[in-house]
């Protein structure tokens, strides 16, 4: 195997990668999903007891639902379409970036102020994920909307 098969097979890999997206209906299962998963969480609160591996799992599973939503295509996905979705990326990446620096700080003042024996810097994955998802999906709707209007 030569360096340009490598390299040629990298190329046609990015490619897959690049144009993966789910069928149409994909979408209405990530939103029912996202949603059934909220409304587990907030029956969680209304709960004594609650194992300790349920909240992980909630957390991951509206991860993957807000994921299927986001990869999941328009009924007519067009160039503009490909070019709509690539910018609300962009922006949800950047504005994740922002995020991570700011909001544990903001979160530590004010934790400090309430409680300062327990004032701490952290943030989770779950955090800045459903951050970043949650900001592209708004963002892409509000583009697809404003295309279309």
């Amino acid at each position: 195997m030569t360096l340009k098969d490598i390299y040629e097979w990298d190329k046609r890999s990015l490619e897959r990668i690049k144009k993966f997206q789910l069928a149409t209906k994909y979408k209405k299962v990530g939103i029912g999903l996202s949603c059934v998963v909220v409304l587990a969480i907030v029956a969680l609160r209304f709960t004594e007891a609650e194992p300790a591996w349920i909240k992980p799992l909630l957390n991951n599973l509206m991860l993957l639902g807000l994921l299927i939503v986001s990869v999941s295509k328009e009924k007519i996905e067009d160039e503009y379409i490909v070019m709509l979705r690539s910018q609300s990326y962009r922006v949800a990446f950047l504005l994740g970036v922002v995020y991570v620096f700011v909001q544990p700080y903001v979160t530590y003042g004010v934790s400090l102020l309430i409680e300062p024996e327990t004032a701490r810097v952290e943030m989770s994955y779950f955090q800045v994920l459903t951050f970043m998802l949650l900001i592209q999906l708004m963002l892409f709707h509000v583009l697809l909307k404003k295309c279309h209007a």
